[in-house]
């Protein structure tokens, strides 16, 4: 397969860079982003046996392509092979670590080096491999298929403004995504924008988050935050970025001169801010609680921090409405069909281009509603709460909206049948 020399230039610099691996894992380790006892996997090193028989690698960025991974981990399972699912973040290891099934295997990506991709692929020998969206690392491509797998991506997306991007380097990308047997994209639009990029052949499957199933919670933890909290208005501000807490503080006082009972949950996006997130908000002269400390809502209580990892779906259940962050500040939006899974009323920022299509199709619904500016957010609460009635159908209609959008998991896999060493089990 003919590779343009920028890809050659790629391949020739990370491979020279092989020796400032050890140096940039110990600066992440300094900074939390890293697990000490793991960091042999970073470069390529296993921590884990390989397990007889047939294997399949599924790879994915974070926490959100973990989770929407685990419906073909579940099959591939099913079907009596070994899923080994990969991602980059301690986040995602941990979350993985809850809800990976019986049998499945997590490691972390190695580093996008040549060497380590390829120290890799020689201890599992997958027998083939799943890209998770737009995880497009040239060397992990490279070597994939140097190695003689079969290769998907699934749930592919491309916004438009990594489009936009990519056609500066035509020839580039086209290498990557020439290496794929097939890309599943998870909209019409996506799809569009793969093909024009150079995709050889791209399938529309839908996407996959609609087939996740509901985020999990601990029945008793519920009941006790329930019981504690009964009564109360509550709302989360969920997955939000660094400015997206002060917007809730802030939020959370004009909504409490209408309902003084009033509650506010923030589930950072990053749980290790939850520290730098309580200082913030008791600088706007709320009183906090941080759930990491084992602490519970009060009476007093005006926002409750939720910096732990997997609880969401706790919270969730807790909240009537949820405003899902990434919207106002950092861009692009994070996942609103969690919580739409859970019949939860939503609001979010103008800026969802990650989750457009999701978007769209629940604001189009009335199961979600946009708030042009931060300042709206308070009035938007109040609007909701002070009408039961519109605050029941709108989580009804987000509920609604996720259910006739699912299937998109077994459109997948009858196209991924010639890829996959799983035979009918699987399906």
């Amino acid at each position: 397969m003919n590779s343009p020399l920028s890809l050659h230039l790629y391949r020739a610099l990370t491979a020279l860079g092989t020796p400032l691996a050890v140096p940039f894992l110990a600066l992440r380790l300094r900074r939390g982003k890293e697990d000490s006892k793991r960091l042999g996997e970073k470069r390529g090193f296993a921590g884990l046996p390989r397990p007889p028989g047939r294997l399949v690698w599924l790879h994915g960025a974070s926490v959100g392509e973990a989770v929407s991974l685990l419906p073909f981990v579940e099959r591939i399972a099913r079907a009596g092979a070994t899923a080994l699912v990969t991602t980059g973040t301690v986040t995602s290891a941990a979350l993985l670590a809850q809800r990976l099934p019986l049998g499945a295997l997590h490691q972390y990506a190695p580093l996008d080096n040549p060497f380590f991709v390829r120290r890799f692929l020689l201890h599992w020998r997958p027998d083939a491999a799943l890209v998770a969206e737009s995880e497009l690392w040239p060397n992990m491509l490279v070597e994939t298929k140097r190695a003689g797998l079969p290769l998907a991506m699934v749930n592919g997306r491309i916004s438009e403004r990594s489009f936009r991007r990519w056609r500066a380097a035509p020839r580039f990308i086209a290498a990557l995504l020439a290496r794929f047997d097939l890309c599943l994209a998870r909209s019409e639009a996506d799809g569009e924008r793969l093909a024009a990029l150079g995709a050889p052949r791209v399938l529309i499957a839908g996407d996959i988050k609609y087939d996740a199933a509901a985020l999990p919670a601990d029945r008793r933890e519920l009941a006790e935050l329930s019981g504690l909290t009964s009564g109360r208005q509550i709302w989360i501000a969920a997955s939000t970025h660094a400015g997206e807490e002060r917007i809730a503080a802030r939020a959370h006082k004009r909504f409490a001169e209408v309902f003084p009972d009033a509650l506010t949950l923030i589930a950072p996006r990053h749980p290790d801010r939850g520290e730098a997130i309580l200082r913030e908000i008791e600088a706007e002269g709320l009183a906090c609680a941080l759930r990491s400390r084992g602490e519970r809502p009060g009476p007093g209580t005006a926002v409750y921090i939720c910096d732990t990892i997997g609880e969401l779906g706790l919270f969730y259940r807790l909240a009537g409405v949820v405003f899902v962050g990434k919207s106002f500040a950092g861009g692009g939006g994070q996942n609103p069909i969690e919580p739409a899974r859970l019949a939860s009323a939503i609001l979010h920022g103008p800026l969802v281009d990650n989750f457009a299509d999701a978007y769209a199709a629940l604001d189009a619904a009335g199961g979600a509603l946009e708030i042009a500016e931060p300042e709206r957010l308070g009035e938007a609460l109040i609007a909701l709460y002070a009408d039961a009635a519109k605050l029941r159908a709108m989580a009804r209609a987000a509920g609604d909206t996720v259910e006739r959008r699912s299937g998109a998991v077994e459109r997948s896999m009858k196209a991924l049948a010639p890829i996959l060493p799983l035979g009918e089990a699987a399906r």
